[in-house]
This record gives C-alpha cells, structure tokens and sequence, in this order.
C-alpha cells in the first residue's frame, strides 16, 4: 500500500507538472509564430499574391479577395460588437448590484462582463463565481443574485446579444441565435466564438450573389 500510494502520488505530480510544461510550451511556440508571422506578414502576402496571379483567373482571383475582405470586416465588427455587449451587460450588472445592495457589486460586474465575451455562456461562468462571492456574506443575497442574473440573462440573450452583435455584423437576430447554438454544439466555446463572425460572412455573400 505504501508503495503503491507513493508510485500513484508521484505519477499525479509527473503527470501535472508535464500538463503545465506542455501548455506553457505550446503558448511560447504560439505566440512565436505569430510574432514571425506579423513581422514577415507583408513579404509572405506578396508570395501568396504571386502564387495566386500565376495559377489563377483574374476573375477568381479578385472573388477570393473579396471573400476575404468580407471575411475581416465581418471577423472586427464581431470583436468590436462583443466587446460592446459584455460592456453593456457588465454595466447593467453592477447597477442591478448597487440598486439591490449585493455586496461585491464592482467585482462581481467586472467579472461578469469580462466572462461575457464568451458568447452566451461566458456570463453565467462569471455570475456562479460572484454568488459564491457573495454567498461569504449572505446565502439569501446569493440566491437573490443568481434570480436576478438569470433575468437579467434572457434580457441579454433575447435582446441585447442579437441586437448589438447582430446589428454590428449585418446578420439577424435568429441566425445569431442559430449559429451559437450549432456552432456551440459542434465545436463548444470555440465553435461559438467563430461561428457568428462565418454565418455572416456567408449570409453576406451569399446576399450579394442573389442580389
């Protein structure tokens, strides 16, 4: 039993600290790839031009620019109407905190708004940690806030989020909803954070060739 609680602990310590190591690794070698990449950015466009110039039409060629134009000004006005939304909710949380006299009520805002740049479920992330905040000073006020969270989160969902994000991108409301959750479904937060910025780059072109 000794032996065997000594082997299990260290090969908890082994396997944890090589995690840490692997993730710590991938982040440098990450961040030093896009660093080349920004640095050589307009040299390797001009290879990529030429490439392009050599192999296709100039018809197909200019489409495919388009596209990724399309694909850019879609991709900025989502992070800017993200960054709009969590504001907004963030604000509305912290006055909603103050009005109730939550405690924590700056905190748990900033938090709250901070979580909610992950699409539709980054703001119940940020609300269970400030009721356990605020479960510290009052169970009732905890149970209190997560009543007044949820509210406030179908006011966000249904009018806030496909407002001001659907807005900012030019795709409605209903397919905001719709790419999140299928986005969501397929590939979890990361699906939900691509899959509005592409729904409306195809809901554009695709605008564009009916038009």
């Amino acid at each position: 039993m000794v032996i065997t609680g000594i082997g299990g602990t260290f090969n908890i310590i082994f396997t944890t600290v090589s995690s840490v190591f692997s993730y710590a690794f991938n982040v440098l070698l990450s961040a030093v790839f896009a660093l080349y990449l920004l640095l050589s950015k307009e040299k390797i466009a001009k290879q990529f031009s030429h490439v392009l110039d050599t192999y296709f039409k100039t018809d197909k060629i200019n489409y495919f620019y388009h596209i990724l134009t399309t694909l850019d000004e879609t991709f900025r006005s989502f992070i800017v109407g993200q960054c709009s939304e969590a504001l907004i909710i963030g604000v509305l949380c912290t006055i909603g905190m103050y009005i109730f006299r939550f405690p924590h009520a700056m905190a748990t805002g900033a938090l709250v708004g901070l979580t909610a740049l992950i699409p539709v479920a980054g703001a119940w992330i940020g609300a269970l940690v400030g009721a356990l905040l605020i479960l510290t000073v009052s169970p009732i006020k905890a149970l209190l806030f997560l009543v007044y969270i949820v509210i406030l989160q179908q006011l966000e969902n249904n009018l806030i989020y496909p407002k001001v994000v659907g807005t900012s991108i030019g795709l409605p409301g209903i397919w905001v909803l719709a790419a999140i959750t299928l986005g969501g479904g397929a590939l979890g937060v990361g699906g939900m954070l691509i899959s509005v910025p592409i729904t409306a780059t195809l809901y554009r072109l695709l605008r564009e060739d009916v038009s």
